[in-house]
């Protein structure tokens, strides 16, 4: 959860840069995601400066856990918070383990064995 340390009520509107600083989301990204998801909405005022919610906060804060830290593409995480079934678009392959120990030795050698050719 987004932590503000600038005194406001907890339901207060926040600017962009605001969020941004309490999320740790660029401004710049912040500005993408409300063109690639229709249902952030932040309040604009004369001149277009931005004015997040509560809500939008916390919308934005599911939208990066999906796409940054669950592997979900934008188009997938969209139909995950529209509650739109599309398998194609919603997750990623899965992150794999690190490889064992074995493995990395095996990879070690063939690199060996490689810049050895080179050399030759």
């Amino acid at each position: 959860m987004a932590v503000f340390d600038d005194g406001k009520d907890k339901g207060a509107l926040r600017t962009i840069g605001e969020v941004a600083k309490a999320t740790g989301i660029k401004a710049h990204v912040l500005r993408y995601w409300e063109q690639q998801f229709p249902m952030l909405k932040p309040l604009t005022r004369s001149g277009g400066r931005r004015y997040y919610r509560p809500e939008d906060i916390e919308l934005i804060e599911r939208i990066d856990r999906l796409v940054n830290r669950e592997g979900y593409t934008l188009k997938g995480a969209k139909a995950a918070l529209l509650g739109t079934p599309d398998q194609q678009a919603a997750v990623q392959e899965p992150v794999a383990a690190p490889p064992s120990g074995d493995l990395v030795r095996r990879l070690k050698a063939i690199r060996d064995d490689l810049k050895a050719a080179l050399a030759a």
